[in-house]
């Protein structure tokens, strides 16, 4: 029996397994890097272990010092959660034999899947239909496009869609040095990219007395660089006769690695319902609620039956009801997916009915799920994955499911950084969506300008500045250390109003307003009455109809809460100190990173769009490309810089500039 487990992970999945384990009276064993000691997986373990430094390289992939910190807290077994070393065949056979229990697959069975090349050669002879494999050393033109992988891991690392023969070789070498930084391997292999394919996977869990689950089928077909954003079961798109053939398809992959434990089989799926086999995941997958919430399961706890040698019924639970899990991320869709760094002041979530799993679904009564690694107060910092966390719906239909989890969305208060928390609600409430009619081409087939648009349009930013101002005249008065009893900007005689200047997602916002007996009157907007106004809540009105805004302040930054939508907005100063000046043509790092590749020199010719050099950051490689035609006049970085956001990269001069 196992009593005292260590998470070989961080963030909301620790936290996840760590739920589990207080219910079964196990003991919880936290590692955590530097930049984690305040984690919210950290203090909430029963015993945590500190792995020194702060990139991922020097902690949570190093298996001998996971292992030592096991040992050094007593554990007796070590559960490897997602990513990381959780599919490392060798990080799994020293933790058996250091003499602790693995929750997890065999090593060899990690082996056998962990090498895509090998596996899709082991599933053909299973008879699991495969994609054919191509060397990149032998693609022609007739094989384009292509999509590059890496052999060893997943997760979009390591992944490039090519079009044309003149690219492949700058692709497969990127794709190279991503695979080998996020895996420590740097193969990689080619197959046919079919770029409206519907990524549709199998969950199964087996024992090792030989029963095989196939617990239903998921679908993540709504993916940005390649890794999953909407995740939902079951498919839309699955019938009960192509539901039967993935069992049977997945139930075989499972069955030749004698695997045990929790795994997905994941398909690449047409329209006609064909499919063939992308990959094995042989551990928990980040969308492993939804198929919790439909099943009525904790696949935690039966990863660890199993390791404790318990065995499965002989038939799993019945579906019912559907369930959705959207990747809520620290990132900027509509700039490239930029990851966000920096406090997050507020994060609540309001209709929350579930933590991690420990409410199972009523008979028609909505579960709202919450998977999360952050709270209010935490910083995110450019180490690890930006996935502030996974907020699951299930609801009786799809669409009471889709409906539920966009007003959960829209009620969160998310105050401090960019997030893709718009993009989802765009999503969820899309008619393709709604329909059904999804694919991996989602947002290219849609347009993702429009998609990742603000959810308040441009009359809500201006009612929410609107409101940002009065509010803060409120909390100026209620600061106020003299003539108390008067209005914030009150005069005797009619005067100029007071005004706030605003940036928002729209623009420049410029509020004027004056205090009379009556109430407020604001410039540009006659019709519009102010309520009551606070320093934290704002009520205006047009007509008969009336809005409340929540409003919070923080140290440049205003974020204002409404049913119009959120705003986040940043008080621009009346009188601005001089600001530091960059040269033209100067590229600023757009996130903090390290500088990976250079691939100019200063005194280089390059043309518009042309890469210059990558910054590594939050696990993902991020071009740095020409802006124009020029010449590289000044490049103070070089491979191995670590660089903060706004840092000088290069600078490219164009030549009606150069002396």
């Amino acid at each position: 029996m196992i009593s005292r487990l260590l998470v070989a992970n961080r963030g909301e999945i620790a936290r996840r397994v760590f739920r589990t384990c207080r219910e079964r009276g196990i003991t919880t064993v936290a590692v955590y890097s530097d930049a984690d000691a305040r984690a919210l997986h950290t203090t909430e373990a029963d015993i945590a272990v500190r792995l020194p430094g702060v990139t991922a390289a020097d902690t949570y992939l190093r298996a001998d010092l996971i292992i030592e910190a096991a040992l050094a807290a007593g554990a007796d077994a070590v559960h490897p959660g997602y990513g990381f070393l959780s599919e490392n065949a060798a990080f799994a056979q020293a933790v058996i034999d250091a003499g602790l229990t693995w929750v997890g697959p065999s090593p060899d069975a990690i082996d056998a899947m962990g090498s895509k090349i090998a596996s899709k050669k082991l599933m053909a002879a299973a008879s699991v239909p495969v994609l054919p494999e191509l060397d990149p050393a032998t693609v022609t033109e007739a094989d384009l496009p292509v999509l590059i992988k890496a052999s060893a891991g997943g997760g979009g690392r390591g992944m490039r869609v090519v079009r044309t023969l003149a690219e492949l070789p700058d692709q497969v070498e990127a794709a190279r040095a991503e695979a080998a930084a996020a895996f420590g391997d740097p193969t990689v292999f080619c197959e046919p990219y079919l770029a409206t394919g519907r990524h549709i996977e199998v969950q199964v869990m087996a024992d090792t007395h030989g029963t095989i689950w196939a617990l239903g089928e998921r679908e993540c077909s709504i993916q940005r660089r390649h890794q999953k954003v909407v995740e939902e079961a079951p498919s839309p798109m699955v019938d009960p006769a192509m539901r039967e053939r993935l069992h049977t398809a997945a139930t075989a992959a499972a069955a030749a690695i004698a695997y045990r434990g929790a795994g997905t089989v994941e398909f690449l799926a047409a329209d006609d319902g064909s499919f063939h086999f992308l990959e094995m995941n042989t551990r928990l997958q980040v969308e492993h609620p939804v198929t919790e919430l439909v099943t009525g399961l904790d696949l935690v706890a039966l990863q660890l039956d199993i390791a404790e040698g318990a065995a499965l019924p002989t038939t799993p639970p019945p579906v019912h009801g559907h369930a959705i899990e959207v990747r809520l991320y620290a990132e900027d869709p509509a700039h490239t997916w930029r990851p966000q760094t920096g406090p997050l002041h507020t994060f609540t979530l309001p209709t929350t009915t579930s933590e991690f799993g420990a409410a199972v679904p009523g008979q028609g009564a909505v579960v709202v799920r919450l998977d999360s690694g952050f709270a209010s107060g935490d910083v995110v910092t450019p180490y690890y994955d930006p996935m502030l966390a996974k907020v699951i719906v299930w609801g009786p239909t799809r669409g009471q499911a889709a409906r539920a989890l966009a007003a959960a969305l829209v009620q969160a208060r998310i105050h401090g950084l960019v997030t893709n928390r718009d993009l989802l609600v765009n999503v969820l409430r899309h008619p393709a969506f709604l329909a059904g009619r999804i694919n991996t081409a989602f947002f290219e087939q849609h347009g993702l300008d429009m998609l990742a648009r603000p959810l308040a349009d441009e009359d809500a930013q201006g009612l929410s500045a609107i409101a940002a101002a009065l509010a803060a005249s409120a909390a100026e008065r209620a600061g106020a250390t003299v003539v108390t009893g008067l209005p914030s900007g009150w005069r005797n005689v009619a005067s100029a109003p007071q005004t706030r200047v605003y940036q928002a997602a729209s623009g420049r916002i410029d509020v004027g307003y004056r205090r009379t007996r009556d109430g407020f009157l604001i410039e540009g907007e006659p019709e519009l009455v102010a309520g009551e106004v606070t320093a934290t809540r704002v009520e205006l009105g047009r007509g008969n109809v009336r809005h409340a805004f929540t409003v919070a302040a923080y140290p440049d930054l205003v974020c204002v809460d409404s049913v119009l939508g959120p705003v986040s907005l940043r008080p621009v100063e009346r009188f601005p100190e001089a600001e530091v000046q960059v040269a033209s043509g100067s590229l600023l790092a757009p996130l903090p990173g390290a500088v990976i590749r250079v691939a100019v020199a200063e005194g280089q010719q390059v043309t518009a769009g042309q890469p210059l050099l990558w910054l590594e950051a939050m696990k993902m490689q991020h071009e740095i490309t020409a802006p124009t035609d020029g010449t590289v006049t000044h490049l103070p970085v070089a491979v191995g810089h670590q660089v903060e956001v706004g840092a000088v990269l290069a600078v490219v001069t164009p030549p009606e500039a150069q002396p």
